[in-house]
């Protein structure tokens, strides 16, 4: 197997008296698509937010393709770009999707806005939406501002190769979208993961059995703090894992105890 592009080892993460993750050690390697699945509150996105360098674990190390990070995104450059598409799209309602998608080389590049324009429409086409770049988030579907963050995860900046995302963090991409929607956003992430321009490795945070199946090639499942369970998608419905089978039988019987 090749060297993983991320390791968590031992990684904590407590807030107050509420531990959310107890010493996990987790890599992601190159060209894979991996789900970290669980119940509700049980640390997922916590960890795309560790991962990604916008939270900071209480204990433990995170190695960016082998090189240890140390302190948050802002404190030094990590040596591969790492993109995030958060749960509610997080468009910035005061600019339009061009402005959106094309935000970072808007602050970080010397670009003309014409070239810009360039790179967002075809960032655009890539997730089935031209000709919307001047349009403002409100003037959008739910599923449109899924895909626009996307468009945004996506975009590279032709002048700095290390402004080209070699992974992405989905935080549930799904989530609040109908069952026809949810199929539109889990093809398009298979999509962009085999396109040039895509990304070819990525995270999903998800607990919608279609994305899980439809989306992911390996399957981790966080409980209490800890990974309880690891394995492929085909090992779903083979396990005897009583966590994994009952999370995905929706029983209240079990050892997933749930706050009511």
């Amino acid at each position: 197997m090749s060297e993983p592009l991320i390791e968590l080892k031992g990684v904590s993460k407590s807030f107050g008296s509420n531990v959310i993750l107890d010493g996990v050690d987790l890599n992601i390697y190159p060209g894979e698509a991996l789900a970290i699945i669980g119940p509700s509150g049980t640390g997922k996105s916590t960890i795309l937010r560790i991962i990604a360098g916008l939270l900071a674990p209480d204990a433990g190390e995170i190695y960016i393709q082998g090189q240890q990070r140390q302190g948050l995104i802002e404190d030094a450059e990590d040596p591969i770009f790492i993109g995030m598409v958060f749960q509610q799209a997080a468009l910035f309602d005061s600019l339009t999707v061009e402005e959106n998608v094309g935000f970072m080389l808007l602050e970080r590049s010397k670009m003309s806005r014409r070239k810009i324009r360039q790179l967002v429409e075809q960032r655009l086409e890539m997730v089935g939406l031209p000709g919307v770049s001047d349009r403002y988030p409100a003037e959008l579907s739910g599923g449109m501002r899924k895909r626009v963050s996307f468009a945004r995860a996506i975009m590279s900046n032709p002048d700095n190769p290390r402004d080209t995302p070699e992974v992405l963090l989905y935080d549930e991409p799904t989530a609040g979208l109908d069952p026809i929607a949810s199929t539109v956003i889990e093809d398009l992430v298979r999509h962009l993961q085999q396109i040039d321009g895509g990304c070819g490795t990525y995270v999903m945070v998800t607990h919608q059995d279609s994305t899980i199946r439809r989306t992911a090639d390996r399957v981790i499942f966080l409980y209490q703090g800890k990974v309880q369970w690891e394995g492929q998608i085909g090992d779903i419905d083979s396990t005897d894992n009583a966590l994994v089978r009952q999370f995905f039988s929706a029983s209240l019987t079990g050892p997933i105890q749930m706050v009511t």
